[in-house]
């Protein structure tokens, strides 16, 4: 392009009459291929309206069309202060969200599944807002479920988040105190089951006592599988002695979400006392000596009741993003009486999870 043709637009920039500036490139910008001089200029009127992501498309056009070093460098320059203004703005919106002490309590930040032909482009979102490669970026975000990506003040993340809805990209917050709120009823046993079904259950507090519910309470499903863990001898390649964690058994719970009391009711293999209260199908016959085929029994029993009630069962993956960073979190409850001969965070990685799936559906409920 003849360097007559970008003088006015220099001149209308110089003057700040972007107005003009505009009229001047839209016809340009409509030759095909567009002239790496006016696409400089297009980037830098699309920075001045404070539209990002259209600048950064140009300044990115220009670098893949020119030879010229001294438009690649505006061009790289340009990107610089689009990242440096991006940053700035993310330390404010931090800074006045933090402010408020509520807003600076923990929280979580929980990054939903990313539809495979979508993943290249929120990829590169996602690479932008975290300061990633687009390749570390792709294999951050889920393919099935939900991760937990990072922990902290609940402010810092909803700005995170909100970054990453207007990127497109699937995620929401929630604080801990939402999931210390929720009412959670370890069941020991059924005592009836009619249109009002009643457990005898533990409170959060272990406390014992009946519960009544009708099943069209149960607005939600949750289940997973736990890992139990036993030390092991094993050799290594040195046919050296040495001992390790395995996975021997997994527990199994069940959960019900009852939103209109703010509870969960709970279920576990390892707990249920199949003994007392109601029996199921055979029970009595084989007098309790399989677990497992007494926890199939109730298992089966709960489905087909609330067949209709939607089930959410991607545990395993969240587990597996949440589990080495759970050890940070102080006071994170999981109601969950299982015997380990120490503490594991597969048991409040269950309970965040179903807690998130509560309060997820309570948010998107009329």
């Amino acid at each position: 392009m003849a360097h007559a043709d970008l003088d006015p637009i220099i001149a209308a920039f110089q003057s700040k009459d972007y107005k003009t500036a505009a009229r001047l490139i839209k016809p340009l910008l409509q030759r095909s291929p567009p002239d790496p001089g006016v696409l400089l200029y297009a980037a830098k009127l699309q920075a001045v309206a404070n539209h990002g992501e259209a600048a950064e498309r140009y300044y990115r056009q220009v670098l893949q069309a020119t030879t010229n070093p001294k438009l690649a460098m505006q061009a790289r320059q340009g990107l610089e202060q689009l990242e440096q203004q991006i940053q700035d703005q993310r330390r404010q919106a931090i800074a006045a969200a933090t402010a408020d002490p509520d807003h600076s309590k923990p929280g979580f930040l929980i990054l939903e599944a990313i539809a495979p032909d979508q993943r290249q482009t929120a990829a590169q979102h996602f690479a932008r807002i975290f300061k990633l490669d687009p390749y570390t970026a792709r294999f951050q975000m889920p393919n099935r479920g939900w991760r937990l990506y990072r922990m902290g003040a609940i402010g810092e993340l909803q700005v995170y988040g909100q970054e990453l809805r207007d990127a497109g990209i699937p995620a929401f917050w929630q604080p801990l105190d939402a999931v210390r709120q929720l009412h959670v009823f370890r069941v020991q046993y059924f005592q009836d089951l009619s249109n009002q079904s009643t457990v005898i259950c533990q409170n959060e507090h272990g406390q014992t006592g009946a519960l009544t519910f009708a099943w069209s309470e149960v607005t939600q499903r949750v289940k997973g599988l736990l890992p139990i863990f036993e030390q092991v001898v094993d050799l290594n390649s040195r046919r050296q002695v040495r001992r390790k964690d395995a996975t021997q058994d997994y527990a199994q719970v069940y959960d019900l979400h009852i939103p209109g009391r703010n509870s969960i009711v709970r279920f576990c293999d390892c707990t249920y006392q199949f003994q007392s209260g109601v029996m199921f199908e055979d029970d009595a016959a084989m007098g309790g000596r399989s677990l497992r085929l007494s926890w199939n029994r109730l298992s089966q029993f709960l489905d087909h009741t609330l067949d209709a009630v939607p089930l959410w069962s991607d545990f395993t993956p969240f587990a597996e993003s949440a589990i080495n960073q759970l050890d940070l979190v102080m006071g994170l409850p999981h109601y969950l009486d299982l015997l380990r001969k120490s503490e594991s965070t597969w048991d409040p990685a269950f309970h965040l999870y179903s807690s998130l799936v509560f309060l997820y559906n309570l948010s998107r409920s009329p």
